[in-house]
C-alpha cells in the first residue's frame, strides 16, 4: 500500500520535473536558435569579408596579403579551415585549426572537419568597371564551419537543467517531508484510533488527546465526539439485538405453531375427504344391499310356502313352476346386487386403504382413475357433471396411489364446486399421455396429465393465488382455501412433479399435471404438508 505522503511527493516532483523540463526545453530550443542564428550570422560576414578583401591580393597574387586576411579571419574558434584556390594554378593559400584549437599552414592533403561553404572570388577592376568591362573570377574561397562550440554550449545549457531540476526535486522532497509530517501525524493517530475502534470493544478506545488549536484539533475533537457517539449507538445496538434475539425465539415458537396447525388442517382435509367417501359409498352400497336383502326375503318367503306344500302332499306341477321362476329371478337379483355392492366396497377398499397408508405402489393409471371416479360416484350423481377419462391403457405408474388419488378427488370436486352451477351441465376432462425423454432412448419417463372442465373459469386476480394457502371464494360457504394447496404440495414434494394453471373466464379452466412416471427417491419421504413456494 502506498502512503499518500508517499505519493503526495512523488506528484509533487513529477510536477516540478515536469514544469522546469519544459521550461528548459523551451530555453534550449531558444538557445539553440539564438546560436544557430549567430553561426548563419557569422558564415555570412566571413564570406562577404574574404568575396572582398582576397580578390584583388589573388590578382596581384599577392601571397602575404592573403595570408594575413586569412588568418584574421580565422580568429573565431567555429572556424576549422579557410582554403583560397587561384583559378590557374590552385590552392594558393590557406590555414587550419587542429584539435589543440592552433592554427597551421594547410596543405592539400589536409582533412577539415566541419561544414564546407565555397564561395567564387570575383576581381572587379576600376578601370574595367567604368568602361563596362566584365568582372573576372580569379578563384574560389572554401570555408569550413564547426558546430562543436553550440554543440557544447547546449550540453553545457542541458546539464545547469538537469542539475537544477535534481537540486529542486531534493529541496522539495526535504520541505514537503517537513511539511507533511505536521499534517500525517495527527492524521496517523486518527488511523490507529479509528482502528481500534474497528477492531477492538469500543469500551477498550481511549479517546485521542485535544491539545492542538488548530485544524487538525477540530478534526480529532470531531473524532472524539464521533466515538462518543459510536459507543452510545452500539450500546443501543446491543439492547436492540437482545430484543431482536428474543423476538426472533418467539417468532420461530409461533412458525412451527403455525406450521404444526396447517398440517392439522391439512390432515383434517384429508381425513374430511376421506369421510365424505366413506358417506357416499355407505349410500350407494344402501341400494344393492337392500334389493339383494328385499330378493332374499322374497325368496324365502317362497320357500316356505313350497315348504309346507310338500310337507302337506298336496303340492301341484303349477307351485313349482311358480316357485322356479320367483328363486330365479331372486337369484338373479341378489347375484346382480351383490356383486355391484362387491365392487363398489372393493373400490373403496382400495382407495380408503390408499389414502390412510400412503404406501408406494405400483399401479396401472386407467383402471386406477376409473376407481377414483366411481368411488366419487355418489358425489357427481347429485351434480349435472359428467367426467370423461382419456387415458390410454397399459401405462404403469410407480408412484403413491393414494397421494393421486386425493389430487384427482380434489381437483374434480373444485371443478364441481366452483366451475359450474347447481343446474348447469359441465364436462370434466381428465385426459393423460407420456411424454418421453430424449435422453433416455425415447423411453416414457413423464405422464402429462390434464384435468379440463368447461365451466365459468378462473378470474385474472385470482389465477396466481389459486395454489395458495386458505385462497378460496366460497368463504362461509364452506370452502377452506386448502383443496387446491394440497394439490400443489403433493404434486411438488411426494411426486416431484410440477402443476400449471391456465384458464379464460367463460371458457374453463385447465390444470396440467407433469408427473415423473417413477416418482424419485428424493420424494420418497415427503409428506406433501409444506408451504407453497412461489
Amino acid at each position: 500500500m502506498v502512503r499518500i505522503q508517499v505519493r503526495l511527493t512523488l506528484l509533487f516532483i513529477v510536477i516540478v520535473t515536469l514544469v522546469l523540463g519544459i521550461s528548459g526545453s523551451y530555453t534550449q530550443y531558444t538557445l539553440s536558435k539564438e546560436l544557430e542564428s549567430g553561426s548563419t550570422r557569422l558564415r555570412t560576414g566571413v564570406l562577404t569579408r574574404l568575396q572582398t578583401s582576397l580578390p584583388s591580393a589573388l590578382w596581384d597574387l599577392d601571397k602575404s596579403k592573403v595570408d594575413s586576411i586569412v588568418s584574421a579571419e580565422m580568429l573565431p574558434p567555429e572556424l576549422v579551415g579557410i582554403r583560397v584556390y587561384d583559378a590557374s594554378v590552385g590552392l594558393f593559400a590557406g590555414e587550419m585549426r587542429d584539435a589543440n584549437g592552433v592554427l597551421a599552414p594547410l596543405n592539400n592533403d589536409a582533412a577539415l572537419q566541419g561544414t564546407a561553404i565555397e564561395a567564387p572570388l570575383v576581381f572587379r577592376d576600376a578601370v574595367a568597371a567604368a568602361s563596362g568591362g566584365t568582372p573576372v573570377i580569379v578563384g574560389k574561397v572554401v570555408v569550413n564551419f564547426s558546430r562543436a562550440q553550440i554543440d557544447a554550449a547546449l550540453r553545457s545549457e542541458v546539464r545547469r537543467k538537469v542539475i537544477e531540476v535534481l537540486l529542486l526535486d531534493v529541496i522539495l522532497v526535504a520541505a514537503l517531508g517537513l511539511s507533511l509530517r505536521i499534517i500525517f501525524g495527527p492524521l496517523r493517530q486518527l488511523r490507529d484510533g479509528l482502528f481500534d475502534l474497528a477492531t477492538r470493544g469500543s469500551d477498550e478506545v481511549e479517546e485521542l488527546p485535544e491539545s492542538r488549536r488548530d485544524e487538525l484539533g477540530d478534526v480529532i475533537r470531531g473524532f472524539n465526539a464521533v466515538q462518543r457517539k459510536l459507543k452510545s449507538i452500539i450500546e443501543r445496538i446491543r439492547h436492540a439485538e437482545d430484543a431482536a434475539r428474543r423476538s426472533q425465539q418467539e417468532t420461530a415458537q409461533a412458525m412451527m405453531d403455525l406450521r404444526r396447525t396447517q398440517e392439522s388442517l391439512l390432515q383434517s382435509e384429508r381425513l374430511a375427504s376421506l369421510g365424505s367417501l366413506v358417506a357416499g359409498v355407505a349410500h350407494e352400497i344402501n341400494t344393492p344391499v337392500g334389493i339383494a336383502l328385499t330378493s332374499a326375503s322374497v325368496l324365502k318367503e317362497a320357500t316356505d310356502d313350497i315348504s309346507t306344500a310338500v310337507a302337506a302332499g298336496n303340492i301341484r306341477k303349477t307351485d313349482i313352476v311358480r316357485y322356479l321362476e320367483t328363486a330365479n329371478e331372486s337369484s338373479r337379483l341378489i347375484m346382480n346386487n351383490a356383486y355391484r355392492a362387491a365392487q363398489l366396497i372393493h373400490s373403496f377398499k382400495q382407495i380408503a386403504v390408499d389414502q390412510v397408508s400412503e404406501a408406494r405402489r405400483a399401479f396401472e393409471l386407467r383402471s386406477y382413475i376409473a376407481e377414483v371416479m366411481d368411488s366419487l360416484q355418489p358425489t357427481l350423481k347429485k351434480t349435472r357433471s359428467e367426467v370423461v377419462i382419456d387415458c390410454p391403457a397399459g401405462i404403469e405408474f410407480d408412484s403413491y396411489p393414494g397421494a393421486l388419488a386425493q389430487v384427482l378427488t380434489n381437483l374434480v370436486l373444485n371443478c364441481v364446486e366452483h366451475a359450474f352451477d347447481a343446474d348447469t351441465a359441465g364436462t370434466i376432462h381428465i385426459g393423460v399421455r407420456c411424454e418421453a425423454n430424449a435422453k433416455a432412448n425415447a423411453k416414457a419417463e413423464w405422464i402429462i396429465m390434464q384435468v379440463r372442465d368447461n365451466g365459468r373459469g378462473i378470474a385474472p386476480d385470482m389465477l396466481d393465488r389459486v395454489f395458495d394457502p386458505f385462497v378460496t371464494t366460497r368463504r362461509g360457504q364452506g370452502g377452506t382455501g386448502l383443496g387446491l394447496n394440497i394439490v400443489f404440495n403433493l404434486i411438488a414434494k411426494q411426486f416431484g412433479g410440477t402443476i400449471t394453471v391456465s384458464s379464460t373466464l367463460g371458457q374453463g379452466a385447465t390444470f396440467l399435471l407433469r408427473l415423473p412416471r417413477v416418482t424419485p427417491l428424493a420424494h420418497s419421504k415427503g409428506d406433501g404438508h409444506g408451504d407453497r413456494t412461489q
